[in-house]
């Protein structure tokens, strides 16, 4: 059977044993705190993207299947449902898991849940992964653009504020739907981009998705229905305000 799982997660600490200001899941703590206190909860559901190629040493794909193909069966299929069991193993709910554009290209959407532990599930999708590739003889990679001429792999991250049991980004009467709240939440993400994208994209391969052409964002800009929109405001359907 399958060995069993468990993992740790740990907050870094000062010799005087006050919290590490550096420590990321103590920065990730200290705002979602700011929130609470004025009422928010802050959750987050994101989609994972990632290859996998035969080994470590190269770039070649497993497959040449299609975005959400799901009459392939190949061994990344195979592979990314036993990374899903794993995941809801650990109690990690998936909510989606599907074969993407690009050769070889998989996503596992996770069921949303509040900011930090989504951040650790995410740790954790990471690894896993990696893990069940490993085990297979097969290389897994996060890498933003492993393959020039195909989609690159992002992670869209959807966002909401509830207050309570209401989403704070929802009003009837606004324009779009959208909430003063969602409005200037919008204008906070556009106005710190530059910032937000030195610490989402870190490397030089990360520029090399950041071109025209593969629905990933090159401009600092908003849409409702634009799918290479830096940030998209989804559309509603009526009564269904909270999603």
């Amino acid at each position: 059977g399958d060995t069993a799982m468990a993992r740790m997660f740990c907050d870094i600490s000062t010799f005087s044993g006050e919290p590490f200001e550096g420590d990321p899941r103590q920065v990730l703590k200290r705002n979602l705190e700011k929130a609470r206190e004025k009422g928010f909860t802050f959750f987050v559901g994101p989609e994972m993207e990632f290859f996998y190629f035969r080994s470590a040493g190269t770039v070649e794909p497993l497959d040449t299947a299609g975005y959400f193909d799901l009459t392939a069966h190949d061994l990344g299929s195979r592979l990314r449902k036993q990374t899903v069991l794993r995941l809801e193993a650990m109690g990690i709910p998936v909510e989606y898991s599907f074969h993407e554009i690009g050769p070889s290209q998989h996503e596992i959407d996770l069921r949303y849940s509040d900011g930090l532990s989504m951040a650790d599930n995410l740790m954790t999708l990471r690894m896993i992964v990696r893990e069940v590739a490993y085990e297979h003889g097969v290389y897994a990679t996060f890498m933003p653009k492993p393959l020039a001429g195909v989609q690159g792999s992002g992670m869209h991250t959807h966002m909401s504020l509830f207050r309570g049991e209401d989403n704070a980004f929802w009003d009837p009467a606004g324009q779009y739907g959208m909430s003063d709240v969602a409005r200037k939440f919008t204008a906070g993400l556009l106005t710190h981009a530059s910032e937000i994208t030195a610490v989402t994209n870190q490397l030089v391969n990360s520029y090399k998705r950041l071109v025209p052409g593969f629905e990933a964002p090159v401009h600092v800009s908003w849409a409702r229905s634009n799918r290479s929109a830096l940030v998209r405001i989804p559309m509603y359907k009526p009564h269904k305000g909270n999603s």
